[in-house]
């Protein structure tokens, strides 16, 4: 039985045009102790490959982190196969605000020993003691308290490119990193001040929330399913839209365009810009924002060097590579020396 893919990425692409059909990009998450992960991976990846569903999701003991696109016409039966498991019936989808066929190439359901690597130990606190959800209405008023801190809990190369009006915005590489430094820096508020919380669907703030009220936070208060969730409330009910510029994504558009704002820079010649890219060396594969001109000088790379290297015959490529594993240490988002206006760069300033 087939628990695996069998088609590359560029097959998958080929008969996704061959189709001719729209898909939906969602995206779901929720905690709950499951006992087997692997046995409901392998019931999942069964069930949703009959669907032509496509996506990341990683699945352990403490729930599931789904990022997956659907085809329209199964958006119901999709829909019906979530209602049938107890604990994801009737469980809030996020729907994309901007839609792409192409979102995602694979289906890919992972074990992991957690579902947001948030190095945390759950044993140590309750993590069913979460902040207070906010549609976004409530987040709206909130925000505009004086007596608010408003924080972002996502990595600085998703900030960057948009955020909440006036929210601290953390120049972190994961989330972890951020649950200290936001404690330190907020150690003398912990019982005066609001801490109010939001990511891209909301995943990050519900273990972040009950990891502050631990810490001694009186008044944690989260956005209910993230900004993916505020844009469609925004939409629907004509609310006031405090979000600027982009929300970061993790498929290949790599982000939703929230507002017309563009709130940061090309980090090869520091003109506003708002679009990611991968180096095209795949040796390198830096995340970083580049311009249309820069993409066209530099041919999708990040440096002279890696332009240099992508000329290259394919296996001087591959022996450069050699010997290197995909990791965040070789494969960095938006961190290096050779991106002049790089957030956080004096040359930005």
């Amino acid at each position: 039985m087939q628990l695996y893919n069998k088609l590359s990425a560029e097959e998958r692409a080929k008969l996704i045009d061959e189709a001719g059909k729209d898909r939906i990009t969602i995206s779901f998450y929720q905690y709950y102790k499951i006992e087997n992960p692997q046995l409901f991976r392998d019931k999942l990846f069964i069930e949703w490959n009959k669907l032509d569903v496509l996506g990341r999701t990683y699945v352990s003991y403490e729930g599931i982190n789904a990022q997956i696109s659907v085809p329209a016409e199964n958006f119901l039966a999709l829909k019906d196969q979530l209602d049938s498991i107890s604990f994801l019936k009737d469980i809030r989808l996020n729907v994309a605000v901007e839609q792409n066929n192409k979102s995602f190439l694979k289906l890919k359901v992972k074990v992991r020993n957690k579902i947001v690597a948030d190095g945390l130990n759950d044993d140590t606190f309750d993590v069913t003691n979460k902040g207070i959800h906010l549609s976004a209405k409530e987040f709206n008023a909130m925000l505009a308290d004086p007596n608010t801190v408003c924080v972002d809990m996502r990595n600085h190369y998703e900030s960057e490119i948009g955020h909440f009006k006036g929210a601290v915005t953390p120049d972190v590489d994961t989330f972890r990193d951020s649950l200290d430094i936001i404690e330190e820096d907020l150690k003398e508020h912990k019982e005066d001040k609001n801490l109010l919380m939001y990511c891209t669907g909301g995943i990050r703030c519900e273990k972040a929330s009950a990891y502050y009220k631990h810490k001694g936070f009186k008044n944690v208060f989260q956005l209910e399913g993230g900004i993916i969730e505020y844009t469609r409330q925004v939409r629907e009910e004509g609310i006031e839209n405090k979000f600027i510029g982009k929300n970061f994504v993790f498929d290949h558009r790599r982000a939703e365009r929230i507002s017309d704002d563009v709130v940061s820079n090309c980090h090869q010649c520091g003109k506003p810009c708002d679009t990611h890219t991968n180096c095209a060396n795949e040796g390198c594969h830096l995340l970083f924002i580049q311009c249309d001109e820069c993409a066209e000088k530099m041919e999708n790379t990040c440096s002279t060097e890696c332009q240099e290297i992508i000329h290259l015959p394919y296996e001087e490529q591959k022996a450069l590579r050699k010997g290197k594993h995909a990791s965040n240490k070789i494969f960095k988002k938006g961190r290096s020396e050779k991106l002049k206006f790089q957030k956080g760069n004096t040359c930005n300033a």
